[in-house]
């Protein structure tokens, strides 16, 4: 909890300046790195037809524990009253109400096991399967109400092809080594892989134990959809040979409850993703494109007729992607969300492909940064649930009924209602390289002067085809509570702005995002409140790859915090848990079959121009840009007698919120290296 006493005050708002000009006033409070552990997130609501009360999941930090905690939780209509529906289990979520309303599944965990559990809406009573072995995922609901199918892990262990001969009874000999020969062996997240695969199951409402449904070594990890009737399943996977070398390509197939018998539904080169049956039954929306081989493609949305297998493209005027669907209930249209221009948008279509627009303030549960995302569920009397979007909170529950919107929930407000943040401020900028306008935001310190000057963080989002928007940043929040002004953008690679601006980046990456970025530093430059002596720079994934390119580009940057980047692209691909995907849509061929274009973009080429002191933060699990990467440009930077630090988390993949006491620790470190080179411009 916050320190309120005098002295404390004194320091903290002496903490907060940072020899800038911005001064604490006594009775205020600013937000803080321990303060993750405050904050509380909304996200995957389901909305009852019959009751309209909405089942949510409220995410939070475990301050003793040191992990995020999940429960599902229900805001009772009638009472407007809030209840936690699981607090036996360690976590809990994935909430989805059966057709006729009467029954809740959702998915808990108990010291690491998990199972499903059937809550009757109306006597309370709770029903458990099994525990399983594996996670359960992509839960959907059978028409009649008695099953639920799922998709989960199996493993399927492989004998190895030389004998162990002589060990004796009892004897402590070494483990035995890993045999790896997949293509796939290791997945940021979740390590080196166990043979199998994920398959489809059936687990119904009164049974124990659930049915396999597919089995092999196909993976069946995508949505799943049952047949009006009951009687098969729709579902997206990669059924085909090689599947570990086409990143994107998925299929949409049947599968006959009777028989197994496996079908083809939708079937081209390109992602074929969230089949989503009609209520009546006739139709079949999904999401996918034909593959051009480019680093980005917009998703468009599908609808194929099942009697006629006619098929129509709902989105074609729409240059933006297209996530999550949701059918009318009377099968007249589909819901669906898609981000545009750092906004995440709830569209509806009718089956002639008539398109609005409903709200664009759907709110991602990202615990440090402004990404943009959302997830949203539709009544059948057109009462819309979703996390609201908010700069100045992170997503609460609201629902969006006959034009307006209403926030239900206020889990922030005890906390935050005594907190003064920074203010959010929309900015376009013209790129430095050729005109386009670059879209970006501003957070400004509590308090804000423009008469003074105030240091200049720019923060880059990673992807690189992913976006920031006008959301709650608890990191850069932070950020400005010490004194800076923050600077955030989506340059040329960001998606929701179009597939030709996402593109820009194909084969050309990281490259002239350096000059989209500097334009938006310059615009806030221009305005006259910036100390041109102590601009800064960080990014994470993505954005550290286009931090540590712009730093060989230029030198007005004080001090640099890196996060997890990739700095050389030839090790990069050949360590990354992605490889199969990098030499086909991202970098022009094979290392040793372009190796000039690769050394042409990689950062560390253009050590000799490196001059900034530069942190370097990353997981040492992290196996989608692996801390080897970080280890070269330390190294490099030593080399080159340029000063540095390596901050490694301990077991940390590529996110870091699995242990938030290390979201607190990352930016502590950020702030002492910032502070620690507060002057360095200046001096020299």
């Amino acid at each position: 909890m916050k320190k309120t006493n005098v002295i404390a005050t004194i320091w903290v708002a002496a903490t907060c300046a940072l020899n800038t000009d911005v001064v604490q006033a006594a009775n205020e409070q600013y937000l803080q790195p321990e303060d993750y552990f405050e904050l509380k997130y909304v996200d995957q609501v389901d909305v009852s037809n019959v009751s309209n009360d909405i089942y949510f999941v409220k995410h939070q930090f475990d301050r003793v524990n040191d992990q995020k905690t999940s429960h599902v939780w229900v805001y009772h209509q009638a009472t407007e009253k809030f209840q936690p529906i699981d607090i036996q289990s360690d976590a809990s979520f994935t909430p989805l109400l059966s057709p006729n309303q009467n029954i809740l599944a959702f998915v808990s965990v108990v010291d690491g096991q998990a199972r499903i559990n059937f809550k009757d809406t109306q006597t309370g009573h709770i029903h458990h399967s099994s525990w399983y072995p594996s996670m359960p995922s992509n839960l959907t609901w059978s028409p009649d109400n008695q099953t639920v199918a799922f998709t989960m892990f199996v493993e399927q262990p492989k004998t190895l092809p030389i004998p162990l001969e002589g060990k004796p009874d009892n004897a402590n000999w070494a483990p035995a080594p890993k045999l790896i020969e997949s293509t796939r062996y290791r997945l940021n997240g979740a390590g080196y892989l166990t043979p199998g695969a994920i398959q489809i199951f059936l687990q119904s409402t009164t049974a124990s134990a659930p049915q396999q449904l597919t089995k092999g070594e196909h993976s069946h990890s995508g949505k799943i959809s049952f047949a009006q009737d009951g009687g098969g399943i729709y579902f997206s996977a990669k059924r085909y040979a090689s599947p570990e070398f086409s990143h994107f390509n998925t299929d949409i197939h049947y599968l006959d409850l009777k028989t197994h018998a496996i079908t083809s539904v939708v079937e081209r080169d390109g992602p074929d993703d969230m089949p989503t049956v009609s209520p009546d039954g006739r139709y079949l929306a999904y999401t996918g494109y034909d593959d051009n081989g480019m680093i980005y493609q917009n998703k468009a949305l599908y609808v194929k007729d099942l009697k006629t297998g006619k098929v129509s493209v709902l989105t074609a005027g729409l240059d933006r992607s297209v996530a999550r669907l949701q059918w009318r209930h009377d099968s007249a249209g589909i819901y669906f969300s898609y981000d545009d221009q750092g906004k995440t948008q709830l569209g509806y279509s009718d089956l002639a492909g008539d398109f609005k627009v409903l709200t664009d303030r759907l709110g991602n549960m990202t615990s440090g940064r402004p990404y943009a995302g959302g997830e949203f569920d539709v009544a059948s009397n057109g009462m819309v649930a979703f996390p609201i979007a908010n700069t100045q909170r992170p997503p609460e529950l609201a629902v969006l009924s006959e034009g307006k919107i209403s926030t239900l929930s206020n889990f922030n407000g005890k906390f935050l209602d005594t907190v003064t943040l920074g203010q959010v401020e929309a900015l376009w900028s013209k790129s430095k390289y050729d005109d386009r306008p670059i879209h970006g935001w501003v957070i400004y310190p509590p308090n804000f002067d423009k008469s003074k000057k105030y240091p200049l963080v720019l923060e880059i989002h990673g992807g690189p085809m992913a976006n920031y928007g006008p959301h709650f940043t608890a990191e850069l929040q932070m950020l400005a509570a010490r004194g800076y002004v923050v600077l955030y953008m989506n340059p040329r690679g960001s998606d929701s702005y179009g597939n030709e601006f996402a593109q820009l980046i194909h084969n050309n990456f990281p490259n002239h995002e350096h000059e989209d970025l500097i334009s938006g530093i310059d615009a806030l430059i221009k305005r006259g409140f910036i100390d041109e002596t102590r601009q800064y720079i960080m990014g994470g994934s993505g954005g550290g790859m286009i931090g540590t390119w712009m730093l060989g580009k230029t030198q007005q940057f004080a001090a640099a915090a890196i996060m997890k980047p990739a700095v050389n692209l030839y090790s990069f691909v050949l360590t990354s848990d992605f490889y199969p995907m990098f030499p086909k849509y991202w970098f022009n061929g094979k290392p040793w079959e372009n190796t000039e274009h690769y050394l042409k973009h990689s950062p560390i080429t253009y050590m000799n121009n490196i001059k900034t002191p530069s942190l370097l933060i990353t997981g040492e699990a992290d196996y989608r840009t692996p801390i080897s990467e970080t280890e070269q440009f330390y190294q490099a930077l030593k080399l080159q007698n340029v000063d540095t630090a390596m901050v490694r988390m301990p077991h940390m993949s590529h996110a870091l919120t699995a242990r938030p006491s290390y979201l607190q620790q990352k930016l502590e470190y950020i702030l002492w290296w910032f502070d620690k080179y507060k002057d360095r411009l200046e001096e020299k």
